[in-house]
């Protein structure tokens, strides 16, 4: 890629966290019945009014804020005027040149440098419903549920040069609405989505090459697939003498592969023009600043303040924050144990593969902070090892119980007793004499296979650093 710079903005929808929708009382429940949050106004019947939500109104400009936006004193509402059978209006209320934020940016942490990323403006606007394609009759349905659910449409500037890049942006910003608790950040079930649009140009060259915006990429590692495949079918034309066509196409995560869906429309091709049922938003400076002071700490200051304060790691800290319920369950585990290095090991380690093998969420988890702090007290204590630790937490972590008492009363607390290990170690020497030689003529690697032996002895209760202390002694 030495020959060509990656030019990369993304269009980011993330639907907000009301009761109702954005122009009507309907509910924004996912998951119920076809058509059963469905009324005269989301369904687009003749002589409705909308009637715009307040509360919608107030995330985004706090998602302006978060990013570093100006956030609008006026703003108004524009038709997108688009055919297609699950908008029932004919059009999307969206938003165009006056969106309620816009000139933002965010920083993006890649390790080695840091990548600004502008942010164009977040417009308000309504979702579409969905269209259903039966796999055993020549039919199709309508749904009208997801109808004028409210979104924010988060717009950047083409100003990331790799797959990663985007990755991160775009966990950066799920992060931000997580930490805000305006969006749930669901990539399944679509509240929290993206289309992204990718050109290649020679390095060195100002004028952008001919953008294609990729769509139906519905998890992090489908972006960054589709991205990628899409930057090698770029150059491979480009090379080969063709010229990229402006279009939209659909990633297929199964063949990993992008199909061409349409030619790509322009801003001139929806006919923008101002909503007639709809007057301007207007915000004072003193609901801005009042929204202002109401937002939490973010994850960026999160990730300063446990490097600062709690002499973390930034990698540590970097990845506990990514995740409010995760950086909030350590928190809450300090309190019970003030070990931060020690729990963070813990949650990045073997919880983290915990909840990845069981595909849980860590609100989900029964075992709380405190007997999670308990768990890695007992193993700093010497009370049980840490294999034993391991293997225990798979049940702590579905239950409600003392770690402590759990392993008290299975038996399972560890040999620390000299005399007592002493006598497995004799065993376990003198049942391995060709060892014993080879380790005492330089072979001095075979002393984990000796500790590997005393804890078999043991079932695995030794205290290992008292077994090590004992066999570099005897051996």
């Amino acid at each position: 890629m030495a020959k060509y710079e990656v030019v990369i903005g993304l269009e980011v929808h993330a639907q907000l966290k009301t009761e109702s929708k954005l122009f009507c009382a309907c509910s924004t429940r996912f998951g119920n019945d076809p058509n059963e949050n469905v009324c005269e106004v989301c369904s687009g019947m003749p002589g409705v009014l909308p009637v715009l939500n307040r509360r919608a109104v107030e995330f985004a400009a706090k998602m302006g804020l978060a990013m570093n936006c100006t956030v609008r004193n006026h703003s108004v509402f524009e038709r997108k005027n688009y055919f297609y059978p699950d908008s029932p209006n004919g059009y999307q209320i969206s938003q165009l040149g006056d969106a309620i934020c816009a000139d933002g940016h965010i920083d993006l942490n890649m390790g080695e440098y840091t990548r600004r990323v502008g942010i164009t403006r977040i417009q308000l606007e309504n979702d579409a419903g969905k269209s259903i394609h039966s796999s055993t009759e020549n039919a199709s349905f309508v749904d009208l549920n997801r109808t004028g659910v409210p979104l924010i449409e988060i717009v950047s500037e083409p100003d990331m040069r790799s797959a990663e890049e985007a990755v991160a942006y775009l966990k950066t910003l799920r992060a931000i609405l997580l930490y805000l608790d305006i969006c749930d950040g669901n990539m399944e079930e679509g509240s929290f989505r993206c289309d992204a649009n990718v050109s290649l140009r020679p390095v060195g060259q100002e004028a952008f090459g001919t953008r294609v915006e990729l769509k139906n990429m519905n998890s992090f590692r489908h972006v960054q697939k589709g991205i990628e495949y899409e930057i090698a079918r770029q150059q491979d034309m480009i090379e080969d003498g063709e010229d990229v066509i402006q279009q939209t196409r659909l990633y297929n995560a199964e063949k990993n592969i992008t199909a061409a869906m349409r030619g790509k429309e322009e801003a001139h091709d929806y006919r923008y023009f101002p909503d007639p049922d709809l007057i301007p938003i207007m915000l004072s400076d003193t609901q801005i600043d009042a929204w202002r002071a109401e937002l939490p700490e973010l994850p960026e200051q999160r990730k300063a303040r446990f490097v600062a304060d709690l002499g973390l790691p930034e990698y540590d800290a970097e990845v506990l924050t990514q995740d409010k319920d995760m950086a909030d369950y350590f928190e809450a585990s300090l309190a019970a144990y003030d070990n931060p290095k020690k729990l963070s090991n813990m949650l990045m380690g073997q919880f983290q593969r915990e909840l990845n093998e069981r595909g849980m969420a860590v609100r989900d988890v029964v075992m709380r902070p405190a007997m999670l702090a308990e768990l890695v007290r007992i193993i700093e204590e010497g009370l049980i090892s840490n294999k034993i630790g391991a293997d225990i937490l798979p049940d702590l972590f579905v239950a409600d119980i003392s770690p402590e008492a759990y392993v008290k009363e299975k038996g399972m607390v560890q040999i620390s007793d000299t005399s007592a290990l002493e006598a497995a170690v004799d065993e376990v020497i003198a049942e391995n004499p060709a060892e014993v030689e080879a380790y005492r003529g330089g072979k001095t690697k075979l002393q984990s296979f000796f500790v590997g032996q005393v804890m078999r002895k043991t079932r695995g209760k030794a205290n290992p650093a008292l077994v090590n202390e004992l066999l570099a002694s005897k051996l």
